[in-house]
């Protein structure tokens, strides 16, 4: 199954489908405004999103904070996220396209969760809303409240490891586990939210930008099958993935995936790993610490 969508396809799908009749399976775009400065991203896409697409509000929608323990973004149970699906207007035989302003990193974890619940047809509009002005695309102004859908939601179909599973995969032989923050996050040279800094012992650098190409698109399947290579990555032993709480991290899960390796996402990420004070945390820019694994 395609990952991405460029944007002259995308609009070129929804130009095609308006004269289609009402029920038939369409393309349904989900637009997944959020940074950690800005959690709440409505007002940018009430601003201006894809002609159609329909808000999604990753804290409320694609996380689950009374689940306590579990990270700054658990996953949501499958019953709401069956509940945003229908919310959202999907139904099923729909095709999802996911959106953005951060060149994927937040609509990824819309991606995850839709591939996960078992939905069809899913991609990452490719370079975001970025790409989609540079293509002289338009702009649609205000809310956009659809009629609700009739998708259903079967968690399962994404691999996902939890904390003990991060613990045995960096402390394994074989197999890699990523972490997909940025360099300095990993090092420990700053934390700007969770109470630790530093990184999962064994737990190899891999910064979700380096996913991506100056115009801020995935970088072609081969060019990222060989950066994962030099991380040690290979399609016959586990990999996995994780950030600061399982958002970016789906990015890195898309992009390997693009690249032809399947991985895991460890869900509860540093967030969940460094709050609990008996699992050690690595400094410095070797997997195992600046004096090895503690």
């Amino acid at each position: 199954m395609p990952i991405l969508i460029d944007p002259v396809e995308l609009a070129a799908r929804l130009d095609a489908e308006r004269d289609e009749p009402s029920g038939s399976p369409r393309t349904r775009v989900l637009d997944v405004r959020w940074t950690l400065a800005e959690p709440d991203g409505s007002g940018a896409y009430r601003t201006g999103h894809v002609p159609g697409a329909v808000y999604v509000d990753l804290d409320t929608e694609l996380a689950d904070h009374s689940a306590a323990g579990e990270g700054r973004h658990p996953l949501p149970t499958e019953a709401a996220f069956e509940r945003a699906m229908r919310r959202w207007g999907l139904r099923d035989g729909d095709a999802a396209v996911v959106v953005d302003d951060a060149a994927g990193m937040s609509a990824a974890r819309a991606w995850w969760l839709l591939r996960h619940a078992g939905f069809g047809d899913v991609r990452i509009l490719d370079g975001g809303l970025g790409a989609w002005r540079a293509a002289g695309l338009p702009l649609e102004q205000g809310d956009v409240v659809p009629q609700p859908g009739d998708a259903s939601a079967h968690f399962g179909a994404m691999p996902v490891i939890d904390l003990d599973e991060a613990d045995a995969l960096g402390a394994a032989d074989r197999g890699v586990l990523l972490d997909a923050r940025a360099g300095e996050r990993y090092r420990g040279e700053v934390e700007p939210i969770d109470p630790r800094a530093g990184h999962i012992p064994g737990a190899v650098s891999a910064p979700t930008a380096g996913n991506l190409d100056a115009d801020g698109r995935f970088r072609p399947a081969d060019a990222l099958r060989a950066r994962f290579a030099a991380l040690g990555v290979d399609a016959e032993h586990p990999v996995a993935a994780y950030c600061g709480s399982g958002v970016t991290a789906a990015h890195a899960v898309a992009a390997l995936e693009i690249a032809g390796v399947e991985a895991a996402l460890y869900p509860g990420s540093f967030s969940q790993w460094s709050n609990h004070a008996e699992r050690p945390v690595a400094l410095g820019a070797s997997p195992d610490g600046e004096d090895g694994r503690p």
